[in-house]
């Protein structure tokens, strides 16, 4: 909610245009409120990191009691991927995960505003070795991420330790889209845009690694219903004809904070192993299964707030979050 969707009243308002990271093509009052916007973000980045993860905690539990509609997707979700908690379990994760997204905002402004190398005394990379064994067979390497609290700080931070481009999802609204293009390419090689298929291609052939995320709803085209926490679920099948065109290797890898103390934990997984196999439901099921086991080291730090059963296998099915008809996607 927090993390890939900030200012949503102000994207609302600008169709999809090229993309334009000149400051100076934003000088009209209609920006001044997302310049605003900035300006806060820019301030609160200044604060020590306690001060915002308790600035972050606030907004998250703002948000907990104000936004009902994410508040629902994010019980449904809770409820249906943690059959085995009970309802005060449940509620509590719910909470907590508005708690973490909130924190996840704050975040943003480091990773954006400041030099996430001054963390680096505070963060724990494990398993790097997979992720250089990965890149000695020489035809690149999928980052395969996901949606956490932690996207753009764990990002950052990942870059400190190896290099690496980037996929993203354009933000709606320009202005916004400008400082996050040009602070995420201060610290990943290329920033690509979601459906830059051929920029993803010259990096894979460059030997570079790409981050590079499945785990949203895309709608119904090129996908496979596979499990999920148990839940058939509408997964892309673009990963195998990436890795059957390019010969990439896929590297799962994740990014949280620590709850005792600040801290960042890092973890990069091995390759997978005989992928694609030729079975676009298999493959997908080894995808879902690695990042599952990622979300699974911190539940509440995964993007709850997001429809992510929203497509299901058959049109007539009934929808899990209250709407009768489907989103044909």
């Amino acid at each position: 909610m927090f993390v890939d969707a900030g200012f949503t009243i102000l994207k609302k308002k600008y169709r999809k245009q090229p993309r334009n990271t000149d400051f100076s093509a934003y000088r009209h009052p209609r920006w001044w409120p997302t310049w605003l916007g900035i300006a806060l973000m820019w301030l609160a980045a200044q604060l020590p990191i306690r001060g915002q993860w308790w600035l972050g905690k606030m907004i998250g539990l703002l948000a907990w009691k104000l936004a009902k509609s994410r508040r629902h997707i994010t019980e449904v979700n809770i409820r249906l991927c943690f059959p085995e908690l009970n309802q005060q379990q449940q509620a509590a994760l719910v909470r907590n995960s508005f708690i973490a997204n909130g924190i996840g905002l704050m975040e943003i402004g480091i990773a954006w505003f400041r030099d996430p190398a001054k963390l680096n005394s505070i963060t724990r990379v494990h398993g790097l070795e997979h992720y250089h064994k990965a890149l000695e067979a020489g035809q690149g390497v999928l980052l395969l991420g996901g949606h956490y609290s932690t996207l753009d700080l764990g990002g950052s931070l990942v870059t400190e330790h190896i290099e690496a481009d980037v996929m993203q999802r354009d933000h709606n609204n320009p202005l916004m889209n400008a400082v996050m293009t040009r602070a995420r390419g201060r610290r990943y090689g290329n920033v690509l845009g979601s459906k830059d298929l051929r920029g993803l291609f010259r990096s894979l052939k460059k030997n570079r690694a790409v981050w590079y995320a499945t785990d949203q709803d895309y709608g119904r085209k090129d996908i496979v219903f596979a499990p999920f926490f148990g839940i058939p679920t509408g997964t892309i099948t673009a990963t195998s004809r990436i890795v059957e065109r390019s010969g990439c290797k896929v590297v799962p890898f994740s990014h949280f904070r620590r709850d005792d103390q600040p801290g960042y934990d890092i973890y990069f997984q091995p390759a997978l192993e005989d992928f694609p196999s030729g079975d676009d439901l298999q493959d997908a099921t080894r995808i879902n299964a690695a990042i599952e086991q990622e979300v699974r080291k911190a539940p509440d730090q995964y993007l709850w707030m997001h429809r992510r059963f929203k497509t299901r296998p058959d049109h007539d099915d009934p929808g899990f979050y209250g709407r009768k008809k489907q989103d044909k996607g």
